[in-house]
């Protein structure tokens, strides 16, 4: 194997496709890059069995030929070059770096020990604006599970309802629902049934910088999904499991319902967090004449209240919250102005963002002893 590339190229993609590389597997594939040169191509891969990387890079190829290096150390090498010329070229077991200044060696491994990524990207479902994913997604994605001793809720429900594109996500105590009307092209055949993706792997999609739209392509046959976008493609198995029934658990009604900036809401919530943070992480919300008011009280630490201006429907009430939820939220929605609608202490409080139906974030209350 033999080719040159810039070294500015390499170290925009190999930081991303790192993301993929195991921290702690007991096999050596899982800790390497896999180095790919072929005809005009230059691919970097990585996996650790979940989620699967591999970034094209433009390269000069004399020599076609694939190799396995350790990542981290590849990774900290390159990232100390200064930009321009890199040739790489494989002699034996060594795979050899130089530049006009420097020379590096790095010692390979076996190929075929290296974990096939996909055989085929299998049948392109939908196509989606970057902007659209990022913005939309990231409303979602966050209150799914990060255990995956309970696979269902580890994952993204990805489907279709009255010709809209859904994505849900919850972790049992809290659910983002979202509908997707405009920005996704349907491909020929569509989305044909409810998919559950990992949503690790639509938080490294969210986190992606490349240009243009994402194509998603779905495999029945191996029960896998490939995200492309740009040079780069973000790969996973679909989870195999049933997604909660959420529609039943969301509230067709309201006793009290209060709009307020996100962003004054955000700041009390942080404020009030200082106190709940060290116990149980309890924060409460009041609703009540043209205000809200968010407090937490902790005895060891202290209390402390905020008032946010609000413009209130229906009677008073109050409910209160694992403050992380509520922070995680108002952190990931852009918009200015939130509604919080609620029926009581006991049920579940539901937060949309004022002049937008396609939006809501349920969260469970906590119940608290007075």
């Amino acid at each position: 194997m033999k080719f040159s590339l810039l070294s500015e190229n390499i170290n925009k993609k190999l930081p991303f496709i790192s993301h993929a590389v195991s921290n702690r597997s007991q096999l050596t594939a899982l800790l390497n890059f896999l180095i790919t040169a072929k005809g005009k191509e230059l691919s970097v891969s990585a996996t650790d069995l979940e989620i699967g990387i591999i970034g094209r890079l433009p390269a000069g190829i004399e020599e076609d030929g694939e190799t396995s290096v350790p990542a981290r150390t590849l990774l900290e090498l390159l990232g100390n070059i200064p930009n321009g010329k890199i040739d790489v070229y494989t002699k034996e077991n060594t795979l050899f770096i130089e530049t006009p200044k420097t020379k590096m060696q790095l010692q390979t491994q076996p190929t075929n020990d290296f974990p096939l990524l996909y055989e085929k990207k299998g049948e392109e479902i939908i196509e989606v604006e970057k902007e659209l994913l990022e913005k939309e997604l990231k409303k979602v994605v966050f209150a799914s599970s990060l255990d995956s001793s309970r696979p269902a809720l580890s994952g993204v429900l990805i489907g279709e309802k009255g010709g809209d594109r859904i994505i849900v996500a919850t972790d049992g105590y809290r659910l983002s629902f979202k509908k997707i009307a405009a920005g996704v092209k349907k491909k020929t055949g569509g989305l044909k049934k409810t998919i559950l993706v990992p949503s690790r792997i639509l938080r490294e999609l969210i986190s992606l910088k490349e240009e243009g739209s994402v194509k998603v392509c779905v495999s029945s046959e191996n029960n896998q999904v490939v995200f492309s976008q740009g040079d780069m493609e973000v790969v996973g198995r679909l989870i195999e499991a049933e997604f909660p029934a959420y529609e039943k658990i969301i509230p067709s009604d309201f006793s009290a319902q209060a709009t307020f900036d996100r962003q004054e809401m955000h700041g009390a919530v942080k404020t009030c967090w200082v106190f709940a943070r060290e116990t149980s992480g309890i924060i409460r919300m009041a609703i009540g004449k043209n205000k809200i008011t968010v407090s937490s009280s902790t005895p060891s630490v202290g209390q402390g209240s905020v008032e946010v201006e609000a413009r209130v429907e229906g009677e008073e009430n109050e409910i209160a919250f694992n403050g992380r939820y509520l922070l995680e939220l108002l952190s990931n929605i852009d918009e200015e102005d939130m509604v919080f609608e609620m029926t009581g202490p006991l049920n579940a409080g539901v937060f949309k963002i004022a002049g937008d139906s396609s939006f809501l974030h349920l969260i469970m209350p906590i119940r608290v002893q007075e």
